[in-house]
């Protein structure tokens, strides 16, 4: 657990940008193509009063997972099968995992589930390429998987109007993008800093 919240071992700092950031703005985007697309939506209701709340309630649930998939499984399979091949492999099992709560309990549709399934995916892969950008930080992962729940939940209004689908398709785009950007094999090796930064696997 103290590995989990360890906070000091994000480094550089800057990347506490896209750890807080890169979420809302995947769900603003997400918002603006369904304005685009003319499906119908409310009036943006954001009860930022609340996200103090949310964020402390998705936080506890976010360290006992990301102590498993990161803190525990990580390494290991990223040694085995590169980041992106583990960051897709532990995504698929991480979606699954939620598989029958998305389509049998909460009634959604495949296509629905699909999305979700997806979105799931390639944010696992962002989750690796956060990780090991910032000294393989567990609480990198941490913190990140608490923006993605909360981001969501706060979509207008509630997540009532959450579209997986579009989503997905926003989030599996920036995580190609990331893994051509920093490479398949690390998620960490820039192509174009002129550094080659090397992990010890």
């Amino acid at each position: 657990m103290k590995k989990t919240l360890n906070y000091r071992k994000i480094n550089p700092k800057i990347w506490y940008l896209p750890i807080f950031l890169l979420m809302p703005a995947i769900m603003l985007l997400s918002y603006l193509v369904m304005r685009f697309m003319g499906k119908p939506l409310p009036e943006p209701h954001i009860p930022v009063l609340a996200i103090p709340l949310f964020f402390v309630m998705f936080f506890i649930a976010a360290v006992f997972e990301e102590a498993g998939w990161m803190g525990y499984a990580a390494d290991p399979m990223q040694h085995r099968w590169g980041a992106s091949g583990a960051g897709i492999l532990m995504g698929s099992i991480w979606g699954m995992w939620h598989l029958a709560g998305w389509h049998f309990q909460t009634h959604h549709t495949a296509t629905w589930t699909a999305g979700q399934f997806i979105s799931t995916v390639a944010l696992r892969i962002i989750i690796f390429w956060l990780y090991n950008n910032t000294g393989k930080s567990v609480f990198a992962a941490v913190l990140f998987h608490d923006m993605m729940n909360v981001s969501e939940f706060l979509f207008p209004n509630y997540g009532s109007h959450y579209d997986p689908v579009i989503t997905g398709v926003i989030t599996a785009i920036l995580a190609a993008v990331v893994t051509f950007l920093w490479g398949p094999r690390t998620l960490a090796r820039f192509r174009y800093s002129g550094q080659n930064i090397r992990l010890p696997y």
